[in-house]
């Protein structure tokens, strides 16, 4: 299967079980609160599967897996037999309609932390967040974070995994300093580092949040050593064979596989000299990369190797595994920090503390979709939760054509006395339909800009 197809149905199991998510609790509520709901839609446009159950809701899976809907009766809609306006949406109180509009989005947040839980009972692989050398001239650098120290708190957030740390230095994007809790190996005590942040450039796109702050993670070390020649490549033309040692190309001398990396995709259809140590010998090689097209229309170089890596160190990588009880709090505590941080990206937003350009549309949502699906299904649950969470987050904007925007508008009539005009409301639709277009093109245009 190819990986866009792959990657296209991974998108659509899991949009489809968000949607459900989302939409089940609305519908649940709506029920539980006396509303007879007409239908409830997984999907738009032509009904593929159809059935009623006894109370009347036609539920409907649709051709267009890109949405669903929730149709409630309202008498602003429908022509409503006296006998039957208690069952309408709009009889309802204010409350009683909030909580219904509110319980897609807590849904979803109650579906990520179920996820999580899930998770943390099966188990997840992830690697203690150790500091295994500082870049020079860096931020962190400057405030003498220790090497050979593992990273325990970030800002009074204790900090548990890598992962966990790479989070929480995301959310802290804007402040001008971050304080950083390490237990220094080499003395066995704990110290606290301030780092100053007032100059932080961090682009995700081209390098990690570690790097950007001058961090250097306990990694496997990437060597010059070839692991794979792949069949009909540059390098095999060559004569290269595996386990060749990469000593020099041209003048320069190699000492890391970062510089081979560069050099090749920098010498497309150039003949270049190598220098090469196998089984004890030293060998000339003249070496001419082939030319790809890159995303940006650049040809680059290609060899067709791939380079051996170091295991990884002891007790680095280990697996996050709790019993019931303890994967609640572990669930509920990754839960609030994905909360907590996708409230806090849509007001680095709206600041300009974070730039549109790192907005992710469906095309990048389909990509971690299949990439998490391929590593196996504990990856695909915390994809779920990171997007579950997302969508929660995204419908409590305070846009009209949302559910925050429905809140908005009873919120003002609980604070009023009576409800919004429907002309205000026509005007508030219109508006939030153009600024979630624009949003949505400006994310899908990101998208297509990293194809």
């Amino acid at each position: 299967m190819s990986g866009a197809i792959w990657n296209l149905l991974s998108f659509v199991v899991a949009l489809g079980i968000l949607v459900t998510v989302h939409e089940f609790g609305h519908f649940w509520v709506a029920r539980k609160n006396g509303v007879l709901v007409k239908r409830f839609s997984i999907g738009f446009g032509k009904a593929l599967i159809r059935w009623r159950d006894r109370q009347g809701t036609e539920f409907v899976i649709a051709a267009i897996p890109l949405g669903g809907y929730v149709r409630m009766l309202d008498d602003r809609v429908d022509p409503v037999l006296p006998q039957f306006k208690d069952l309408t949406f709009n009889s309802k109180t204010v409350w009683q309609r909030m909580a219904i509009i509110a319980a897609g989005p807590a849904a979803n947040f109650v579906f990520a932390f179920f996820a999580l839980w899930l998770m943390y009972m099966l188990g997840v692989q992830t690697i203690k967040p150790i500091v295994a050398s500082v870049t020079e001239h860096s931020i962190a650098a400057q405030a003498k974070v220790p090497s050979n120290a593992q990273i325990i708190s970030v800002n009074g957030y204790t900090a548990t995994d890598a992962n966990n740390v790479n989070l929480l230095l995301v959310e802290q994007l804007g402040r001008k300093q971050i304080e950083l809790g390490f237990k220094d190996f080499s003395t066995g005590q704990s110290k606290t580092v301030i780092l100053d942040t007032s100059d932080w450039q961090f682009n995700p796109e081209q390098q990690s949040v570690f790097a950007s702050l001058g961090l250097e993670l306990e990694r496997p070390k990437v060597l010059t050593q070839l692991a794979l020649i792949a069949d009909d490549s540059a390098a095999q033309r060559a004569g290269l064979q595996v386990d060749d040692t990469i000593l020099q190309i041209d003048d320069a001398v190699i000492t890391e596989w970062a510089q081979v990396v560069n050099l090749i995709s920098n010498s497309p259809n150039q003949p270049l000299h190598m220098l090469v140590e196998r089984s004890g010998r030293q060998l000339e090689l003249t070496v001419t990369p082939a030319s790809i097209e890159g995303k940006d229309g650049f040809s680059q170089g290609m060899l067709g190797v791939s380079p051996k890596v170091t295991p990884w160190a002891d007790g680095v990588v280990y697996t996050q595994r709790y019993g019931p009880l303890d994967a609640v709090v572990a669930g509920f505590n990754h839960s609030w920090q994905l909360i907590r941080l996708s409230f806090s990206m849509i007001g680095k937003l709206i600041t300009g503390d974070v730039s549109m350009k790192h907005l992710s549309g469906p095309i990048s949502i389909a990509q971690g979709a299949g990439t998490t699906a391929s590593i196996g299904f504990v990856a695909f649950l915390s994809f779920l939760a990171l997007i579950s969470v997302n969508l929660g987050v995204i419908n409590l904007l305070p846009l009209p054509i949302l559910d925050g925007g429905h809140l908005m508008y009873m919120l003002v009539e609980l604070i009023r006395g009576k409800p919004v005009s429907e002309k205000a409301q026509e005007i508030g639709f219109r508006f939030g339909a153009v600024l979630l277009l624009m949003l949505m093109g400006i994310a899908l245009l990101n998208d297509i800009s990293r194809l």
